[in-house]
């Protein structure tokens, strides 16, 4: 592959690449939804990436390609990056990399840079694609301009800028792309950003099947309003419990100031909000305020005319699925005799949470789920945004094969679309690397 890629940056660069770096996509075992609200994650690293090969040039200039012939060349001045939020394209997601470094090292006169693309993770598919681009180029950026971060502060870096394109994720993605060693799972904590392994009980392998509903979180508010849902939702909590509600913006921050268990949060959440969708009437009375300022001060750009919100549901997910994260943790840690059955529960659970409370699953995910569990997969859930993309199944190493037949006949082999696709579509994975940077020899 790095062969191929060499030669076609060659044709069309007409010089060798001085370096290449490589950024992997990620699935998230167990935690969706969570780590916008301050919560831990458990994702692993998969063993698709992208890959980006490429060379420092004098001029301020720089040129992207790919590969991949359907997402088309782009050029731009280093000096003025223009990140358009409208419409996101490949390109972009690569700006907000370059964007992060440079504005994080105050760098007037940054290196230009030919650039060649290669990328083998499905793209909208919960997979975090965009997230391992972004990563890929704020790698690329840092060693083009002779700059040198921890792993931890590149993660926070790219984080931020990947919100220069409009999604307000929490930073898992990007955390897992850098911090991942190959072999185990990582729980990752924010505030301040940490990862500690989580070794995987053995007999069992995750299996990856993309639904094929693509799912672009930046072209589509869903995923917005599930994290504006979760901060009004912090407010009204704060406010019925005498906090500064002005300052809280996470869930975590409601737990952390009250001092008491998730489990306490989900009784409070029963207390104190209702299952009917709020108005943004009916919210302004709950906090005493305006329109005007729930418009101005609380409610993002892309908000504003969205009328109601459903408040108790997304934070019943919120805290469920933070206690599930912890669980799981647990359970790999500690390692009893039923590990597996525990931890398909916790999965299967996750599922009913995201399809139910976070309405963030579709019919297809809900299927794809249905037959992993119908062949043998001791839990099966969606993984990523949802509304599209993949689902992640744990399933007896023993019995492999034979799920994976039987899935494709069922799921795959019904339909000329997802037949078409179904080789990049469902496959085994282990815990793989982070990202890397490496010069050939």
């Amino acid at each position: 592959r790095l062969q191929k890629l060499k030669e076609m940056f060659i044709s069309k660069f007409g010089s060798a690449p001085k370096f290449y770096a490589r950024a992997p996509g990620r699935v998230n075992l167990i935690g969706e939804h969570i780590d916008y609200c301050g919560y831990a994650v458990l994702p692993m690293a998969i063993e698709q990436d992208i890959l980006i090969a490429v060379e420092p040039v004098q001029t301020q200039v720089v040129q992207l390609a790919n590969i991949n012939s359907s997402y088309l060349d782009f050029s731009t001045s280093v000096n003025n990056i223009q990140i358009n939020k409208t419409k996101p394209q490949w390109h972009n997601y690569f700006l907000c990399g370059l964007k992060g470094i440079q504005e994080h090292f105050g760098l007037n006169n940054p290196t230009g840079m030919n650039c060649l693309l290669d990328g083998t993770i499905p793209p909208s598919s919960g997979l975090s694609s965009s997230s391992a681009l972004v990563c890929c180029a704020g790698l690329v950026t840092l060693r083009a301009n002779g700059k040198t971060l921890s792993k931890v502060e590149l993660a926070e870096i790219c984080t931020k800028s990947e919100r220069y394109i409009g999604t307000e994720g929490g930073g898992m993605d990007q955390s897992i792309s850098f911090l991942a060693e190959e072999g185990t799972a990582k729980l990752i904590e924010f505030s301040p950003l940490r990862a500690t392994d989580v070794r995987l009980p053995s007999g069992a392998t995750f299996v990856i099947a993309n639904s094929c509903v693509e799912m672009n979180k930046a072209a589509t508010s869903h995923f917005n309003i599930r994290v504006m849902e979760c901060r009004l939702a912090t407010k009204l909590l704060s406010k019925s419990k005498g906090l500064e509600w002005r300052k809280m913006l996470r869930l975590r921050d409601v737990q952390s100031k009250l001092g008491v268990s998730l489990e306490e949060m989900l009784t409070i959440v029963e207390e104190v909000l209702h299952p009917e969708p709020y108005s943004t009437e009916e919210i302004c009375k709950c906090l005493g305020i305006s329109l005007e300022e729930l418009h101005s001060q609380i409610l993002s750009q892309n908000m504003q005319d969205v009328s109601t919100f459903k408040l108790y549901q997304r934070a019943k997910h919120v805290y469920s699925e933070a206690a599930r994260v912890l669980e799981f943790q647990k359970i790999c840690c500690e390692a009893p005799a039923n590990a597996l059955q525990l931890l398909g529960e916790l999965m299967k659970q996750s599922h009913i949470s995201c399809r139910e409370m976070c309405e963030c699953s579709c019919p297809e995910l809900d299927r794809l789920v249905d037959i992993c569990l119908q062949f043998g997969a001791i839990g099966s859930r969606l993984t990523g945004a949802g509304w599209g993309g993949c689902t992640v199944s744990m399933v007896p190493t023993d019995n492999l094969n034979t799920f994976l037949k039987n899935v494709k006949k069922a799921y795959y082999q019904t339909d000329g679309q997802r037949l078409a696709v179904e080789n990049n579509s469902l496959f085994a994975t282990k815990p793989g690397r982070g990202a890397l940077v490496f010069v050939e020899a």
